[in-house]
């Protein structure tokens, strides 16, 4: 059995189980309720009424995401810009899908 789930404006397959990460939310220990956004139950697969569906997630740490350089130059003005972004992330493990 997996879902899909929305995190944010993404959108993950997970098990119970899988060990995921999404964008940074709560702190170590939590325990969180992702919307489900499908089911699949081997044959059977469930895409609509799944108001009552959820996936709870523990948060088990965080991380963070590679170093993303920006440069910006303009030739023959002496512009130059350069600035770093490093995303930070949430580690969660899926520890239980209910219908």
């Amino acid at each position: 059995m997996y879902a899909v789930v929305r995190s944010g404006s993404k959108q993950q397959k997970v098990a119970v189980g899988d060990v995921i990460e999404i964008d940074a939310l709560g702190a170590a220990g939590d325990t969180l309720t992702l919307p489900v956004v499908m089911v699949v139950d081997g044959d059977k697969v469930t895409a609509t009424g799944l108001d009552k569906a959820s996936v709870t997630v523990e948060v088990t740490g965080r991380t963070k995401g590679p170093k993303i350089i920006i440069q910006k130059y303009k030739n023959k003005t002496g512009y130059k810009k350069r600035q770093g972004h490093r995303q930070k992330y949430t580690q969660v493990k899926v520890t239980d899908i209910s219908l």
